[in-house]
């Protein structure tokens, strides 16, 4: 189920950027073709083949005029150019966009994929005495769809940068729970919180595999260690089915150890403090006290939730029921 609504807004995402774009070339959004008439005294210096460095003007009618469909298409601004003549008639330039530059030209330079620049030609004809100078930038295309692939690209690199950056506290922790499994330690803890498992799970042995396989399972989760806790949480559950009655339906003590395991009190939030210091966080430990406080609110209210579930009619299953 999971999968069909992550597939859905895939396809929802790529649909609206589509029509969007679609949308935006009907209406020539962001003046594709479309010419600037450039002032004769700003290009004065600009007599023939060569590379001049220069600002260009664009009053905000221009903008307006140019882009009349664009999102935020306001705005005046004085660009610097760098203007590259190939002769008399025709040439290359190229913006230099800040942060006073109207928003959609800031669009368009990314969308001809470049960041912080504009690039257009210029053509320059004589009319008589006059001198008229047009500049065309390069024509766009499929701008949503391009952001769509660009942060889809750029979410896959983070999530790499971030799995690299979780490698050495993963291995640091199931090194040593490996060691303390080895060493004994899990059946003295087994021992220990019997009196805590007897009233938890009344219908499992106290010596039961289960036992063992939940108390590591909670023991990873107590460290923030969910993706370590899965496959003891499945050996947990493979062990209590051996003891249900009704295999294939879950018992009361599944139930409870499925709270237990999604809401389990977590003392050290590992894995997110890794996250967060992966993401370049300030303090990345600050979330250890609230973390505990609500893992501790959450597993108090589940396994009460749970315990008051098992009481009602409702939501047993009688033995025709089963067999059915």
């Amino acid at each position: 189920m999971l999968n069909k609504i992550w597939l859905a807004l895939v396809v929802t995402g790529i649909l609206t950027a589509a029509g969007r774009d679609i949308y935006e070339a009907a209406t020539n959004a962001y003046g594709n073709g479309v010419a600037w008439r450039l002032e004769p005294d700003e290009l004065s210096a600009v007599a023939g083949p060569g590379r001049y460095q220069m600002n260009l003007s664009f009053s905000e009618a221009q903008v307006r005029e140019h882009f009349p469909h664009a999102a935020e298409p306001r705005g005046a601004a004085i660009l610097p150019a760098t203007i590259t003549m190939h002769d008399a008639a025709r040439g290359s330039v190229v913006l230099q966009l800040d942060d006073k530059a109207p928003a959609v030209f800031t669009t368009v330079g990314v969308a001809q994929g470049a960041k912080g620049t504009l690039s257009g030609q210029l053509a320059v004809t004589q009319s008589g005495a006059d001198r008229i100078c047009m500049l065309t930038f390069e024509p766009v295309h499929f701008v949503y769809l391009k952001r769509v692939t660009n942060a889809a690209f750029e979410a896959a690199g983070t999530a790499v940068q971030i799995a690299i950056g979780l490698i050495g506290i993963m291995a640091l922790w199931l090194g040593v729970m490996k060691v303390a499994e080895e060493a004994g330690l899990i059946a003295l803890l087994a021992r220990a919180v019997r009196p805590i498992t007897v009233r938890l799970f009344p219908d499992i042995p106290h010596d039961h595999p289960a036992v063992g396989a939940m108390l590591m399972n909670i023991s990873a989760n107590m460290l923030g260690l969910g993706n370590a806790a899965t496959p003891f949480g499945l050996k947990a559950m493979e062990e209590l089915n051996k003891v249900n009655p009704r295999a294939g339906t879950a018992s009361n003590a599944m139930v409870t150890f499925l709270a237990m395991n999604t809401s389990c009190i977590t003392l050290i939030p590992a894995t997110a403090i890794a996250v967060r210091v992966a993401a370049g966080s300030a303090n990345p430990a600050a979330i250890i006290g609230t973390t505990f406080l609500a893992s501790l609110t959450a597993t108090i209210v589940g396994v009460t939730t749970a315990k008051l579930l098992q009481r009602l009619r409702w939501y047993r299953l009688d033995d025709a029921e089963a067999q059915s």
